[in-house]
C-alpha cells in the first residue's frame, strides 16, 4: 500500500503539529430529512485545522450524529482540543502514532478522532504533493453516488425521486422503517414513477424486528430492490444474521459496524453481502482502510457513506477513500447536496451530481 511509505521524509525533516485550531459549526439544512430514529435538520461539525511548523495546514472534520454515535458537537469539539494537548509536536504523517495517543485519551469518541485523521491525511497529500485518492490507492478518480430520499408520505417521496432522476441519478436510497404498509406504500408509489430501470437501495435505520424484516424485504422484493441497510437493531447480530439468512435481498450492515472488530465479527457470523463504511462511525480513513481490507478478504464488497450532518469536508474524504479502493464499490455520499454553503472552498460541491470527479489537486484539494 503507497502510504506504507515514510511521507514524512519527502521534502525533508518530519512534519510537526504546532497549533489544533477547532471551530463548531450548525448550518440549517435545506430542508429537513426524516428517517426512523427521527429528524435531522442542521449541519452539524466541528472543523479543524492542524497547522504544522512548516506552515502547511491540513482541513478536517468532526461531524457527530447524536441519532447513529450518540456523540454531540460540544463533546467532539471539547475532546479534539483534549486531543491538541497530546499531539503538539507530534508528526501528523504517522497516522499510526497519532491515532495510538488519541486512543488512549478518548476511549470512542469517533467524530473527535476522524477530524483529526482527516487533516492528518490532508497534510500526507500536501507534504507529498499527491491527491490524497492517489496516496490510498489511486483505483480511480471519480465515485458514482446515489441520492437519499428521506421519510414522507408515499407522494411527497414519489416527487422528490422524481426530481433526484432529472438531475442524473441512476439510483437511490429510500428511507423506510416505520410498518409494513406505509413502508410498502411509499417503495411502491416511487417505482412507479421513477420505472424499472432506477436502482433502488432501502435503509430502514434499524426499524424492523428480525421477522418483520424478512415478511417487509420478501414483499418488497417485487419491486426489483438491490440491497437492504440495517434492517434491524444495531446489536442484534443474531437477528441480522437470520434476515439475511430467510431474504434473497442482499443485506448490509450500517449501525452495526463501527470498526474493524465489529467487521470482523459480521463476516464471521456471515450476517450480510455488505458492510457500509462511514468515517464519521468509524474514526477516519485511517480505521476504514482496515474495515475495507478485512472484507475483501472475506470476498464483501464496502459502500462507503455518510452522515447527513456532514459538510463538503468530510465527504470529500469519504470520496477519496472510495475512489482509491476497488473493493469499495457502492457510495452514499450526497450530504453536501442539502447544504446551503460549503465549509471550506473546494472539494464536493453543493450542485447534486450522480458522479463526483477529482482533481488533482494536492491534498483533499481544500484551501481558504
Amino acid at each position: 500500500m503507497s502510504i506504507l511509505l515514510k511521507m514524512s521524509t519527502i521534502g525533508g525533516k518530519n512534519l510537526k503539529i504546532t497549533k489544533i485550531n477547532v471551530a463548531p459549526k450548525a448550518v440549517k439544512l435545506k430542508e429537513p430529512i426524516t428517517i426512523s430514529l427521527g429528524t435531522i435538520d442542521h449541519s452539524m461539525s466541528a472543523i479543524v485545522e492542524i497547522v504544522t511548523d512548516e506552515g502547511i495546514i491540513g482541513y478536517g472534520e468532526g461531524s457527530p450524529g447524536i441519532l447513529i454515535t450518540g456523540e454531540t458537537l460540544n463533546g467532539t469539539t471539547e475532546c479534539i482540543q483534549l486531543f491538541e494537548k497530546h499531539l503538539l509536536g507530534v508528526d501528523p504523517l504517522d497516522i499510526e502514532k497519532v491515532h495510538s495517543i488519541m486512543d488512549s485519551v478518548a476511549a470512542h469518541a469517533p467524530s473527535a478522532k476522524t477530524a483529526i485523521d482527516i487533516a492528518c491525511y490532508d497534510l500526507f497529500g500536501k507534504k507529498a504533493n499527491l491527491p490524497v485518492y492517489k496516496l490510498l490507492g489511486g483505483f480511480s478518480s471519480s465515485v458514482k453516488t446515489d441520492m437519499t430520499i428521506g421519510i414522507d408520505t408515499p407522494e411527497i417521496m414519489a416527487e422528490k425521486a422524481k426530481l433526484a432522476i432529472s438531475q442524473g441519478f441512476d439510483t437511490l436510497k429510500i428511507k423506510v422503517g416505520t410498518g409494513f404498509t406505509t413502508d410498502v406504500a411509499r417503495i411502491k408509489a416511487i417505482r412507479e414513477v421513477v420505472g424499472s430501470h432506477i436502482n433502488l437501495r432501502l435503509d430502514a435505520n434499524q426499524g424492523w424486528k428480525p421477522k418483520e424484516a424478512v415478511n417487509t424485504i420478501n414483499h418488497l422484493a417485487q419491486y426489483g430492490i438491490e440491497l437492504v441497510e440495517q434492517p434491524v437493531a444495531y446489536h442484534d447480530i443474531e437477528g441480522l444474521t437470520f434476515v439475511t439468512n430467510h431474504v434473497t435481498t442482499p443485506i448490509m450492515s450500517d449501525e452495526s459496524c463501527f470498526d474493524s472488530k465489529d467487521a470482523l465479527r459480521l463476516i464471521k457470523a456471515r450476517a450480510v453481502d455488505f458492510v457500509n463504511i462511514k468515517l464519521m462511525k468509524c474514526g477516519g480513513i485511517h480505521e476504514a482502510l482496515k474495515i475495507n481490507s478485512i472484507c475483501e478478504a472475506a470476498g464483501v464488497e464496502c459502500m462507503i457513506g455518510c452522515m447527513v450532518e456532514e459538510t463538503n469536508i468530510g465527504v470529500t474524504a469519504a470520496a477519496h477513500l472510495a475512489a482509491a479502493t476497488k473493493n469499495i464499490t457502492r457510495a452514499d455520499l450526497d450530504a453536501t447536496f442539502g447544504l446551503n454553503e460549503v465549509a471550506i472552498p473546494g472539494g464536493v460541491g453543493l450542485e447534486p451530481t450522480s458522479i463526483i470527479s477529482l482533481t488533482n489537486k494536492v491534498g483533499l484539494g481544500l484551501s481558504k
